[in-house]
């Protein structure tokens, strides 16, 4: 598998915004059903419906305020006992549309930090990279989503040490208190040659 092959693939004809939703089920079956319910709802353009790992069923969506907590609601009624996770962000920060679409992730030069946060969930990667960014002046540089990591997701931040140590906090707290969190790490002034293995 190659890196672009972790992510599934985002529409290019769709742009993302001005609100997010996405809902995460135990489910093939019952998600391709949810996604066709969602797209009934409400006038939201669907980014991705796609089996992930390790059997997983993850539909990311975007339109309006309104239509995406409409659709996002639906979805999590029909959904059921199999929803694993869902998330809903009015105001998604532009590069996590860009690292969903596997663009970027290029780092150049020495690093001062580098913050990396795992989670259990799709959903909770997502948010908690919305958060990072919010929180400091960081780069994500790059989103892993379930495939080729067990059904597990990360993302990964650089910056200056006190800025990736506030994001990382951020999003990691996030996903802690809903048990999501798999693990979090903060290096500061990490070996040189270890950008070109990120």
């Amino acid at each position: 598998m190659t890196r672009n092959d972790y992510n599934p693939e985002l529409r290019e004809d769709v742009e993302v915004g001005p609100c997010i939703g996405l809902i995460e089920l135990n489910s093939i079956a019952s998600g391709v059903e949810v996604a066709d319910a969602i797209l009934w709802e409400a006038g939201v353009e669907m980014l991705f419906a796609s089996p992930v790992q390790p059997g997983k069923y993850v539909m990311l969506f975007t339109g309006s305020v309104e239509d995406v907590r409409s659709s996002l609601q639906r979805g999590a009624e029909l959904a059921g006992n199999g929803l694993v996770d869902s998330l809903y962000i009015p105001q998604v920060h532009s590069q996590v549309e860009t690292a969903l679409r596997r663009r970027g992730g290029q780092i150049n030069g020495s690093l001062d930090a580098v913050g990396v946060i795992e989670t259990s969930t799709v959903a909770s990667a997502i948010i908690a990279a919305d958060l990072a960014l919010k929180t400091a002046s960081v780069d994500l540089f790059d989103l892993r989503i379930a495939n080729g990591l067990g059904g597990k997701s990360f993302l990964a931040v650089t910056g200056e040490i006190s800025d990736v140590r506030s994001s990382v906090g951020a999003g990691a707290n996030f996903a802690k208190e809903r048990g999501l969190l798999a693990n979090q790490v903060v290096i500061p002034h990490p070996h040189p040659n270890l950008a070109s293995h990120l």
